[in-house]
Formats: C-alpha cells, structure tokens, sequence
C-alpha cells in the first residue's frame, strides 16, 4: 500500500477530515513521502513536466541580463542578494550565475544569490549543480525558516529572516506559486478530505469569513456544479515577501489568470496533475507519486503586494518579457556558441518554445513589483518594453 497514504488516513483518523490544503501539503512536501521531497528527478524529459530552464539556457541568460539591469536601476549597489523560490535542482541558478560571471562582471561581483528550496533531495541536487559558487561564496542556499537544531541542522543555509533587510533584494519566483497548496470550494462550503475503506473521501464544511473575503475580494464564488480554488497559501508567501523588500523587486513567472478573467468565465476550475508529462484530474491517485497544481491567481499576489508598499506593473507575457529583453541584441545570449548551421537551427527551435504561443511564452504571465525605487526606471526595463510604441516609452 502507498506509505503516504496510510500517512494521511492516519492524520485524518486523529484529527478528522482535513482541509484539501493540508492534502495536497501532505502530496508534495511530506518530508518522507512527499512528491518534491522523494526524489529529485521530476524535471525535464525522463521526469513529469518542463520548466523553463529545461529547455534552454537562454532562459536564465536573459533573466541574468535582466537582473543586470535591474541592479543598474537599482544604482548598482555594491552588494544585492538575488533569492530565487522554489529553485528545484538549480539549472536556472547555474545558468544565471554563470553567465552573469562571464557577461555582467559588475553585477556578478555584487551579487549573493540564495536559492530556496525546501526539499531535501532536492537541496543536496543544488550543493552538486552549485558547487563552484557555494564554494566562492556567490551562491549560499536558503530557506523560510531557520534551520532545525540538533544534528540535522544545516550550518550552510541562511532563513529569509536572517537576510540583511538593508540590502537590495530581488525576488525571483519561477513556477513556485502554482505548486502551493490551495484551498477547494463549491457551493456546498470549504473541501475537507475524510478516509473510509481504504479510499479518501470528499466531504464540505461552511467556509470561514476568512476564506469567503478571498473570495469576494480576490477570486469568485463557484456556481452550482462548480469548484474553484482559493490561493491562501500564496497570499500568505506573497504578504512574507513583500515584508521582506525593503528595496527591491519581486518576479514571478508562472501559468495563470486574475480576477476579471474569472469574472468572464475562464479559469474557473484548474486543479490538475502531472505523471510522465500526462495531464490529469484525480489527485487522489497515488499520493507523493505524482504533481498536483493550480493556475496563480494573479491578483491576489498583485493586491497583496501593492498592500505591503509595492508598486505593480502591469502583467505582460513571458513572450513579451523574453523578446523585450533579447531584442536588443537579437538574442546573442543564446545564439553565441552556435558553430554550425544546424546547430543554431536547433537553438532556434528551443528559443521559439519559450515564445511562442505553441509553446510557453503565451500560457506563462510575468509579474513584476517594486519597492524603493523611481517609477520611470521600472517601466523602463526591457522585459517590460515589448510592443510598447514610442509615445509610451
């Protein structure tokens, strides 16, 4: 029998029903059996599912010319810290340090990059992906809260709380958010998980006043025969990172929607697994085993953000953020060790699975919010200046 199952039904059996969000906790982050935390080989073409830095490097190259910006903007502090959330098993990490090393030696000797990963496995993937940097002390891994004491501590992890707040700061968040945990409703109230006979079994609660001002303020109430998810658990990271700026900048990249997108009918219902690159709906089926996310509500991070003194940019498409930043230069980044016609060809085709709508550059948003810094120098960063015409710039 699965072990994290028996895991669960045994909670359910101490405390009663559980909240769909503590399930899905349960699912990815169980620190034995957990989804995230068994292993870390879900990424990429043998695992379940691709990220962005899957496909090329190209990816974090732009993000690194662009947080080379961003510092300059930032008027190219002396030192910046550079946390990047949920940063799996580091490429996006390497490839932005790396090229940041070789392209923006400025920037590079400022930075101090801490990425935050809670997963176990996941961390020891990052000690080997990370080396050359941990070592020189450019890269420290990081976490939300302090290490545990005893033996298991890590001495080489740093918590955000231990983060210098004089500090610039840029926040980096990569599909992070769709990966939390969420809350379900219908009609019928808040979903709570029951076990009985060996199978999980769905029963409701009345929601909270907490949970039905989300939904009135950040999201919709689901119709008859519908379920929605409310992201609490995001509001609460989004509310700790803003906290945490004191100047800087907040990225996050991910699948997902707003409101006014809900209000005309559209992202209503997203809850959704992943197994060897299949979709599917049952989160039921064999827990820790596979992925289970959710499209971000992106004005929930938004108003969140604005609510901790953040300015927001307006929400654009990784497309137009990755074309604004490489058309400066028409994509050197990523086409500068092309020796051959075939080999650029190749490229080509990766870069265009970025930024087509075929591919991810119309289904992933940007969002970009700032604090401590001029107006005019945010608008004016390159990933956020594709299609603008000249009257606007």
């Amino acid at each position: 029998m699965n072990a994290l199952r028996q895991k669960i039904e045994q909670e359910i059996r101490e405390r009663g029903p559980i909240p769909f969000s503590r399930y899905m906790e349960l699912c990815l982050y169980d620190a034995e059996f957990g989804y995230y935390s068994r292993n870390a080989e879900q990424f990429g073409k043998g695992g379940d599912f691709y990220t962005s830095s899957d496909v090329h490097a190209v990816f974090g190259r732009l993000l690194a010319r662009q947080f080379d910006e961003i510092w300059c903007a930032l008027g190219s502090p002396v030192k910046i810290e550079l946390v990047e959330l949920g940063p799996g098993r580091g490429l996006f990490a390497q490839d932005v340090l790396d090229w940041s090393e070789k392209k923006f030696p400025a920037f590079f000797r400022a930075l101090q990059y801490v990425p935050v990963e809670r997963s176990a496995a996941l961390r020891a993937r990052l000690r080997t992906t990370l080396s050359h940097h941990l070592k020189s002390g450019r890269a420290k891994l990081g976490s939300f809260d302090p290490p545990a004491a005893g033996p298991s501590q890590e001495a080489d992890s740093v918590s955000l709380a231990a983060l210098d707040a004089d500090l610039p700061t840029i926040f980096f968040a990569n599909e992070f958010f769709d990966a939390l945990p969420v809350e379900i409703f219908s009609p019928e109230g808040s979903l709570r998980i029951a076990a009985r006979d060996g199978r999980f079994v769905e029963t409701w609660v009345p929601s909270s006043a907490q949970e039905l001002e989300f939904l009135d303020r950040y999201a919709v109430h689901p119709e008859p025969g519908e379920r929605l998810e409310a992201a609490l658990t995001a509001q609460h990271y989004m509310r700790r990172i803003a906290s945490t700026i004191q100047c800087g900048f907040f990225v996050a990249i991910d699948y997902g929607y707003t409101r006014e997108e809900q209000l005309a009918g559209r992202h209503r219902g997203t809850l959704k697994t992943f197994r060897h690159h299949s979709l599917g709906t049952n989160p039921y089926e064999a827990p820790g085993e596979q992925d289970i996310t959710a499209d971000v509500n992106f004005t929930t991070l938004a108003a969140t953000a604005e609510a901790h003194g953040m300015k927001t940019q307006r929400l654009v498409t990784q497309s137009q953020f990755l074309l604004g930043i490489g058309e400066a230069n028409q994509f050197a980044d990523a086409f500068e060790e092309c020796r051959l016609p075939q080999e650029r060809a190749k490229v080509a085709l990766q870069l265009k699975h970025l930024v087509t709508p075929a591919g991810m550059g119309e289904s992933f948003h940007v969002l970009i919010t700032s604090k401590g810094i001029e107006k005019e120098k945010v608008s004016a960063l390159s990933g956020l200046s594709f299609g603008r015409d000249e009257t606007s710039r």
